[in-house]
């Protein structure tokens, strides 16, 4: 892929604090226009990756390069076309709301005010208030507000909706599903919140065991793996031609999760084992993201 068509480029990304290895050789590509969502468990790097792509951390080996160039040769032309909003919202605590949109205006010639002020609204933010008495989700939203008004190429978000109720994740989530189709801004979004982000997310990596062990389309992650149900079968029995996850036994039968799903496969299944009440069904991210992250090389 070129540079030009891949607004963040993280090559070779390996981060170590003391003996303990958070990251080890990462590689990957943000294209331009796309939603690239990046998953793991506590502890595996996430913000460690983040903050080495926005310039505030130097890895311990390997690159990031964003627009093309190397983060830390043009970090300050690299910011002014990206928005970012941290894992933990961080702002003068005695600024207010309206304080904060005031300071930043003039810094982006981008800068849109009126939708900014908006955002807030909708987020019930009153702009005369203090940044450190709002709530975890209110602060967030502002820093949402400040991230997108300058109407940023590339978006960075850690986490966004980590420690906020349903609701509050659920109103972050379509907040950017109508920005990143209005405006068609390339993002790169950590997330616990898998069922949030599943929807706009047109790639998906997951990091597990300090290496990143999928990096795929998001359709094409999802489309070898189906959880299948094989009713009124008992004694011998076997799986073939599908590779399988653990097979759980039901009183009408046994089902599993298969890695290799096709339609030729499931035919050759169903006519070797006679069997005439098969189900097939798609499992969310979700559910692939704890498979995938289960087993020590991150497949089954």
């Amino acid at each position: 892929m070129s540079a030009e068509a891949a607004l963040v480029s993280v090559e070779g990304l390996t981060v170590r604090y003391g003996g303990r290895t958070v990251l080890d050789g990462v590689s990957f590509e943000v294209p331009r226009g796309s939603v690239f969502a990046l998953l793991g468990r506590n502890g595996v790097g996430k913000s460690s990756l983040v903050r080495c792509a926005l310039g505030l951390q130097k890895p311990t080996r390997g690159s990031v390069r964003l627009f093309g160039d190397d983060v830390w040769v043009s970090r300050s032309r690299a910011m002014a076309r990206i928005g970012a909003v941290p894992e933990e919202p961080d702002a003068p605590p005695d600024m207010t709301a309206g304080e904060l949109l005031a300071f930043c205006a003039p810094l982006y010639p981008a800068w849109d005010d009126t939708v900014a002020r908006a955002r807030l609204e909708r987020s019930a933010v009153p702009l005369g208030a203090r940044f450190g008495s709002l709530s975890k989700g209110q602060k967030g939203a502002v820093m949402l507000a400040l991230a997108l008004a300058p109407g940023p190429e590339l978006l960075i978000l850690d986490d966004p909706t980590l420690g906020l109720d349903a609701a509050a994740r659920r109103g972050l989530f379509e907040e950017l599903i109508g920005d990143l189709a209005d405006r068609g801004t390339t993002a790169l979004v950590t997330t616990h919140d898998i069922d949030g982000i599943e929807p706009i997310a047109d790639r998906v990596g997951i990091l597990h065991g300090a290496e990143l062990v999928v990096n795929e389309p998001t359709d094409d992650l999802k489309q070898p793996i189906r959880r299948i149900r094989c009713a009124g079968s008992t004694g011998a029995f076997s799986w073939e031609p599908f590779e399988h996850a653990a097979v759980v036994e039901r009183d009408w039968g046994r089902e599993t999760v298969v890695t290799n799903f096709t339609e030729d496969r499931l035919e050759a299944f169903v006519a070797r084992t006679g069997s005439s009440d098969v189900e097939v069904g798609a499992l969310s991210l979700e559910e692939i993201f704890v498979l995938m992250t289960s087993v020590p090389g991150g497949r089954s």
